[in-house]
């Protein structure tokens, strides 16, 4: 019998905590990391990846094409509803809470009370788009030395320390 695997999910393998590779992301803010864990988030299949998000930092109104499941690994993930920030409308989910996004909803993250970590489960390819244009970090930043989502592997990760 022939088995079909879908993309990194053809042998075993495994990532611990010490070997997650960090790295910016041009579409957050210049502080948030992002580690792609499993396949390949630019391609129409599934993937897993973290999000940390150092206290203090907010991610701004925006939108995801894909469903998202999201996992809180630690800290506590601030996520608001809404095309605009509003602190009031912000809900706190502590570690091993399970956050399901449907795809297109607005929203907005802030690390209100500390660095948390969020983990992804979706299938790709990963989209953010930013309700209002001018909040994207991408258009301030410089991507020079950032990672994007791309295929993983054991050849193609990115070697990066974790941050």
């Amino acid at each position: 019998m022939s088995a079909t695997h879908l993309p990194d999910q053809d042998r075993f393998h495994f990532t611990r905590p010490e070997d997650v590779c960090w790295a910016p992301f041009p579409a957050l803010p210049p502080e948030a990391r992002l580690a792609v864990l499993v396949g390949d988030p630019a391609s129409a299949a599934p993937y897993v990846i973290r999000v940390k998000l150092p206290a203090g930092v907010k991610i701004l109104p925006h939108r995801h094409p894909e469903d998202r499941i999201y996992t809180v690994t630690s800290g506590v993930f601030y996520v608001g509803l809404d095309d605009d920030f509003d602190e009031a409308k912000l809900q706190a989910f502590g570690p091993g809470s399970v956050v399901v996004l449907p795809g297109g909803q607005p929203h907005f993250h802030w690390a209100k009370s500390g660095e948390y970590v969020a983990q992804v489960t979706a299938i790709g390819p990963l989209g953010l788009g930013y309700v209002h244009p001018g909040d994207d970090p991408s258009r301030t930043q410089l991507s020079c030395g950032s990672v994007r989502p791309g295929p993983t592997g054991p050849r193609s990760r990115p070697s990066c320390r974790p941050a």
